[in-house]
C-alpha cells in the first residue's frame, strides 16, 4: 500500500496534467517527473479494471507518496467491475479515478472498451454512475472528439451531455477523431487531423464542466493558447521525451513563483533515496533509468549521458554509480571507471572512482 492517502485534487491543479501512457508512465517515471513538475497532476497506465479485481494489486496499484496528486485510469464498460475496481484505487490512495474511453487500439476494442464505447455513450454514463456511487473521489473521463464518420461536433456534445447527466463534471478530450479499424495505436495519434477548436466550442457551450485539452501539444506558446480557452492541459509524449518541458509547463500554468527547477545532477542526487530503496525490493536499475534517458535533451552531453545508461544500466548488479556515471559523463568530468566482470549469477558491473 502507498505511504499517504488521496490528496483532494482542486480545480486549479487540473491546468497541467501528464497522459496516462502505457509502458511509460509507470511508478518510476511519475517519480522521476514529480521532481520537475511538483504541481501537475500525474496519471498511472491504463489499467484494466478485471486485473485489479484479479490480479497482483500491489504490482498495479503501488505507488510513492511524493507522486501524489495521482489519478488511477481504469479501462472496462462493466458498470459493478468498475465501479469494485475504483473503490479499490480509492482505498489504495488514488486521488482521481478516470475512465479511457479513447484508447483505440484493436486489443482494448476486442474487450469493449476505450474509444469504442464512445458509440454507447448509455453505458459510459452507466459506468461512470457506478463508480461515482462507490467512491468519494472524482470520476473524470478521458475521451476523443469523434470516432470513425462520427466526428461532428454534435456528437461529441451529445456524449459529454449523457456522461455529464451522471454529475461527472470534468473531461479530457483528445482532439483527434479515432480510426477504430485500419489505423494503429501510433498512427491514430498523428493521422487524424487535430482539431483543437472542438474542443474549444465544447468548453464554450458548456462553461460549468472542467474541460482538459490533449493531443500534439508540445510548446510553451501552445499551451499558453490552450489556457485562454479551457481549463487545462494534458500533455503526453513531450512530457516523456523532454522532461524539462515539463519543468518549464508547470512554471507556466500558474502564476505564484517557486523554486527553479533543479538542474540534471541535482535531480538525480534527489532520486538517489528513490532509486536505492527500489533496488533493495529488487528491482532493476533499468526498469527506472529507460525513463530519465530524456534529462539531458536539448543540453550538452545528451548522446554521453545517454551512452552510459543504455549500456551500463541492464547489467545485473547495476546501481546508482551508473546514474552518477552518466552524469559525470554528461558534463565532462568523468569520475568512474566502470567495467562488467562475470560473477556468479553470469555478470556483474563495477565501478570505482578515479
Amino acid at each position: 500500500m502507498p505511504e499517504a492517502s488521496a490528496l483532494p485534487i482542486a480545480t486549479a491543479s487540473r491546468r497541467l496534467s501528464v497522459a496516462p501512457m502505457m509502458d511509460w508512465t509507470d511508478r518510476h517515471y511519475r517519480r522521476f517527473i514529480r521532481l520537475l513538475a511538483p504541481r501537475a497532476l500525474l496519471y498511472t497506465e491504463m489499467v484494466v479494471a478485471d486485473a485489479i479485481l484479479r490480479g497482483d494489486r500491489a504490482r498495479l496499484l503501488d505507488f510513492d507518496a511524493a507522486e501524489q496528486p495521482l489519478a488511477l485510469q481504469l479501462g472496462g464498460s462493466v458498470p459493478s467491475t468498475l465501479a469494485a475496481a475504483a473503490r479499490i484505487g480509492e482505498d489504495w490512495g488514488h486521488a482521481e479515478i478516470n475512465l479511457n474511453v479513447g484508447c483505440p487500439s484493436e486489443r482494448v476494442q476486442s474487450a469493449t472498451f476505450g474509444a469504442c464505447l464512445m458509440a454507447r455513450p448509455a453505458l459510459v454514463a452507466e459506468c461512470v454512475a457506478a463508480m461515482r456511487a462507490a467512491v468519494r473521489i472524482p470520476v473524470t473521463v478521458k475521451c476523443r472528439i469523434g470516432i470513425d464518420d462520427e466526428d461532428r461536433y454534435e456528437f461529441l456534445e451529445a456524449f459529454v451531455d449523457a456522461v455529464a447527466a451522471t454529475g461527472c463534471d470534468t473531461f479530457i478530450v483528445h482532439a483527434r477523431k479515432a480510426i477504430l479499424a485500419g489505423l494503429t495505436p501510433r498512427q491514430n495519434r498523428d493521422i487524424p487531423p487535430l482539431r483543437y477548436e472542438t474542443v474549444y466550442r465544447l468548453k464554450a457551450a458548456r462553461p460549468a464542466l472542467s474541460i482538459i485539452i490533449n493531443g500534439g501539444i508540445r510548446d510553451e506558446p501552445a499551451v499558453s493558447r490552450h489556457l485562454q480557452h479551457v481549463d487545462g492541459v494534458m500533455v503526453g509524449r513531450e512530457a516523456y521525451h523532454h522532461p524539462y518541458f515539463m519543468a518549464a509547463l508547470d512554471r507556466l500554468a500558474w502564476p505564484d513563483p517557486v523554486a527553479p527547477a533543479p538542474e540534471p545532477a541535482e535531480l538525480v542526487e534527489a532520486l538517489r533515496p528513490y532509486v536505492e530503496r527500489s533496488l533493495a525490493r529488487g528491482e532493476r536499475l533499468h526498469a527506472i533509468t529507460r525513463h530519465v534517458l530524456g534529462l539531458y535533451a536539448h543540453r550538452p552531453g545528451a548522446r554521453a549521458f545517454r551512452r552510459v545508461i543504455s549500456e551500463l544500466a541492464p547489467a545485473p548488479g547495476a546501481g546508482f554509480a551508473v546514474l552518477e556515471a552518466a552524469v559525470a559523463a554528461a558534463e565532462g568530468r568523468p569520475r568512474f571507471r566502470l567495467s562488467a566482470r562475470a560473477g556468479p549469477d553470469g555478470g556483474d558491473l563495477m565501478t570505482s572512482r578515479i
